[in-house]
């Protein structure tokens, strides 16, 4: 379109599209006055519960509804547009009011629409997702005690997540060097009824669920350190597909978790593990097992003394008791994730700036979220992604100990 043309259409509007003032000071604000509510109700769980069921949760699955026409991650779509026109939009900005009088004002009225929005999407993002963390969690709602686990618990239970591992390991499909595999796409479909049996248990878990999106920008995820998302302001489930696949199903069952109102970390990682191994889908059974044996194992290497350097006993007994595949699988994800930010182009000066931008995105991405986390109440912060053993152990401590491994045939 020729500058002229847009010139045209600038003062078309100029003469045509008239705002009231009262409105154009009201559109401006209103972000500002919900971010406030939010603010002054947060405090109070009776309202953020009541905004979680009837505002929240339905309002977020409409937007999943939505996203799931498109096979991509709509998200990723929005946020690439949205940075690229962002850049755009400031720069022209400031090409055509640098040679203008009251340059500064007007520059001020150009960028004040980008605010504006910005304000808007904060507070959308306050009402339909940080509500969740201020509202009464899932241990509460299902009565879970919060008093602690004794060790001897914690070792029965590790030692049932790791026998059921060592089965399930057997049955995975893997190629000639026994590699785990799996169809990613078979997965995803699948994973919209894994949520059926637990739910029985835990009936806030029962809702629409919608297929999980493969990220576009995988890469991106490596770098920081995230397997997945889910984006409330689409109501999408998005999985990094780079990494291992063997974790990638708990990955899916624990962004699904959050597509059914389940908001803090430690939660949906319990609730991601139980929905795995009660699927009766041996692909995210396993998934399941493996995932919590990784919670459980962290927490037993130190159950002697935290700030020992030695691991325990008991870690060391289960994890000699593992088998050949599973100890791979656990090798092949833990390399994946510590050679993301580990640049190996062969050129050291280019392989230590390469490295040193990756482990700064991390550092950045990792802080910010864990601020993030910590200003909604989440008190551990990124470390809440690890504190569902407590839940792991109160649920699974009975069935554990009526647990019988399998014969194995000679």
């Amino acid at each position: 379109m020729s500058s002229s043309k847009t010139e045209k259409i600038k003062n078309w509007f100029r003469e045509n599209v008239r705002i009231p003032l009262g409105v154009t000071i009201a559109i401006c604000i209103m972000p500002v006055i919900l971010t406030a509510l939010f603010y002054a109700l947060r405090t109070s769980i009776e309202p953020m519960d009541w905004v979680v069921i009837n505002i929240s949760a339905p309002i977020r699955s409409f937007f999943g509804l939505l996203s799931s026409i498109y096979p991509f991650a709509v998200m990723e779509i929005l946020c690439t547009v949205a940075v690229v026109f962002l850049i755009y939009y400031i720069i022209q900005s400031i090409r055509d009011t640098s040679r203008r009088r009251g340059k500064w004002k007007l520059l001020g009225k150009r960028l004040l629409p980008i605010l504006v929005i910005a304000c808007y999407v904060y507070a959308s993002f306050c009402w339909l997702w940080s509500s969740g963390y201020h509202a009464t969690g899932f241990a509460d709602r299902y009565g879970f005690s919060s008093d602690g686990i004794a060790k001897e618990d914690l070792i029965v239970v590790t030692q049932y997540f790791a026998e059921r591992a060592n089965e399930l390991s057997d049955q995975m499909e893997r190629d000639e060097n026994g590699r785990y595999i799996a169809d990613r796409n078979m997965m995803f479909a699948e994973s919209t009824r894994i949520y059926r049996n637990i739910s029985r248990e835990f009936p806030s878990l029962r809702g629409r669920i919608y297929a999980p999106k493969p990220m576009l920008y995988s890469w991106l995820m490596s770098i920081t350190g995230y397997s997945g998302m889910y984006f409330a302001l689409t109501g999408e489930a998005m999985i990094n597909t780079h990494p291992p696949g063997v974790y990638m199903p708990f990955t899916v069952a624990h962004e699904h978790a959050h597509q059914l109102s389940v908001f803090a970390e430690d939660e949906a990682n319990f609730v991601g593990i139980a929905a795995c191994v009660t699927s009766e889908n041996i692909t995210f059974e396993y998934a399941g097992y493996m995932a919590g044996l990784n919670y459980l194992l962290n927490a037993l290497i130190r159950s002697d003394d935290p700030f020992s350097n030695e691991p325990s006993e008991e870690w060391r007994a289960v994890m000699s008791s593992l088998s050949v595949n599973v100890q791979r699988d656990r090798y092949e994800n833990w390399y994946f994730w510590n050679t993301r930010t580990t640049a190996n182009t062969g050129v050291s000066f280019i392989d230590r700036v390469l490295t040193t931008v990756a482990e700064t995105t991390n550092d950045a991405v990792n802080t910010i979220y864990d601020g993030y986390l910590r200003s909604q109440s989440q008190e551990l912060g990124i470390r809440s992604y690890g504190a569902c053993v407590d839940l792991l152990v109160e649920h699974f401590i009975d069935i554990a100990h009526n647990y019988e491994p399998a014969e194995v045939e000679d």
